[in-house]
This record gives structure tokens, sequence and C-alpha cells, in this order.
């Protein structure tokens, strides 16, 4: 059997339904994992499965010395903490270590990180069926260098793999999906709302579409959980939040006037504080035109 990262000895930080998945990837493709995890539970897991569970941020950073270290966090301000606050993974870093950022984070800050240590920013879209399947696809942003040591890494989570430009250029992509997904989202929960109200079975009205010029992913996939009012998470709303306020940041720094990128913030702020459905999947945003 293919071993393609065999010898390679691999950190990884952050346990959640990503990232659970991709270590269990590179595994599989020969590398030895070492991780680090704020709740045990997790952890627990992936020692069960032969990885090697560190004690502290530093001590992985210690154990990887000048490999690659891949992050999978929440928010800018965990990944500031996690790699650069007390007890950081900075603490232990080998000047030559690489570290891999998985998650999506600001622009700006990126930026700042990559000017500090080896970096790569490399946020994926495909959501947890991707990252089980191991078909992510990966934006890069980051120097040539720096993505060609990433690369073995991205080729054992991931299919469509694009190198963007420097660091902070792969944040930049993944804000353009997901402005292009959550308002994608929104359009699809209304149009399904508006035939249920019309008294057309939507689950048709789905079927019907599929295939015409309005098929997409967000149809298929999401529009079959409204149908089904199935929300239970995979992409929590509170981080799509969390993603489109970044796009507003990054429109506003750039100069780009959107009503519709505008109009979105407030949609999924309404859905997740004044409704209180930070935790349903993104595809729950539909509850808000049928509630």
């Amino acid at each position: 059997m293919n071993k393609p990262l065999s010898g390679h000895k691999i950190g990884f930080v952050g346990l959640g339904n990503m990232g659970r998945a991709n270590t269990r990837h590179l595994l599989a493709a020969g590398a030895e994992v070492v991780v680090w995890n704020r709740s045990p539970g997790p952890v627990q897991e992936a020692v069960a499965l032969g990885m090697k569970a560190a004690e502290s941020l530093p001590a992985l950073a210690r154990e990887i010395g000048p490999g690659v270290i891949c992050i999978n966090l929440t928010t800018t301000e965990v990944v500031r903490e996690v790699v650069f606050g007390p007890g950081g993974l900075v603490e232990g870093l080998h000047p030559q270590a690489l570290i891999i950022d998985f998650g999506t984070t600001g622009v700006p800050e990126t930026r700042e990180f990559a000017s500090r240590v080896n970096w790569v920013d490399a946020p994926v879209s495909g959501g947890q069926v991707g990252a089980e399947a191991a078909t992510l696809t990966i934006m890069a942003g980051g120097s040539e260098e720096n993505f060609q040591r990433a690369l073995p890494v991205f080729q054992a989570v991931g299919k469509n793999i694009t190198h963007m430009g420097a660091a902070g250029s792969g944040q930049v992509t993944k804000l353009a999906n997901q402005l292009i997904v959550a308002q994608t989202i929104d359009a699809v929960a209304q149009a399904l709302r508006m035939a249920e109200l019309s008294g057309v079975d939507p689950a048709l009205v789905r079927r019907a579409l599929l295939g015409g010029f309005a098929e997409s992913r967000i149809l298929d996939l999401h529009g079959d959980r409204m149908v089904r009012r199935d929300f239970a998470p995979g992409g929590r709303s509170v981080l799509q939040l969390k993603d489109v306020r970044l796009m507003c940041q990054l429109a506003e720094a750039v100069g780009l006037d959107s009503p519709t990128l505008r109009n979105s913030l407030a949609q999924w702020e309404r859905f997740v504080h004044e409704k209180g459905h930070g935790d349903l999947d993104h595809s729950g945003l539909f509850r808000l035109y049928e509630e």
C-alpha cells in the first residue's frame, strides 16, 4: 500500500470534525501524527487510532522540530493564542518549522503571522463530507518554497489544490467562496420556502431545478436538508457568521461596497444571536423564513 508520508512526523492542533478527519488521512498516508486539543476526548480517540498525544503546545512544537505543524482552529483570536500566546507553539517552535493553517483566519492577521514564522494559509472548502472523503478543495497562500513543503500534506487530505499566491491569498479566496456560500444558502432557503407557501412541494421544486441554471451544490445538498428539516451541524451557523464578518471587514478594507453582503451579515447575525441558532448547520437559515 502506498504510504507517501512514511518517515514524516506531523503535528496537528485542533481536533474538531475537520481536524479529526484530516489526522486520520495523514495517519493512513504513513505519517507519525502528534496531536493536541483543548478538550481531551478527541485526543483519546486519536491515541486509540495510533497517534501520539503532546502534553502541551510547546512540547508538540519541540517534538516536530523543523517539520510541519497543522492547525485547524475556529477563529483568528484562537489561532493567535495557540501559536503566539503564552504557552503557545512559539515557545517550542523550531526556526525551520512550517505551520499550515487549515482554518478561515483574518487576512491582515494571516499576513502578520507569515512575517513571523514559516506559514501557509490553507483554508478549505468541501465541509465535513469532503474532509471524511479526503476530497477537500484547498486554497493555499504562501511562498513557493513553503507551498511545496506543504503539498504532500495537502495531497493526503484534499483533491483540488491551488497555490493562490503570497501569504493571505488563500484566505482571500476562502472568503470569496464563503461570500457565495452564505448568500446562496439564503437564496435557496427563500426559494424553497416561497414554493412551500405557494402550495408547491419544495422537494419537487428542488428536483426540478437540479440540472437547470440554478443548480448548485447548495441547492443539491443543503436544499435537501431544508426539505427534510435536518439541521444537525456539519458547518455550524456561528462559524458561518464569523466568516461573513471577516468578508465584511475585507470588503471595507479594499473598498468594495456591497449592499447584498451587508444584508447577508444582518441575516446571519439575526439567525445566530436573535434566534439563538448558532449551533445549527448553516442550512438551518431556512428557519428564518419558516418562523
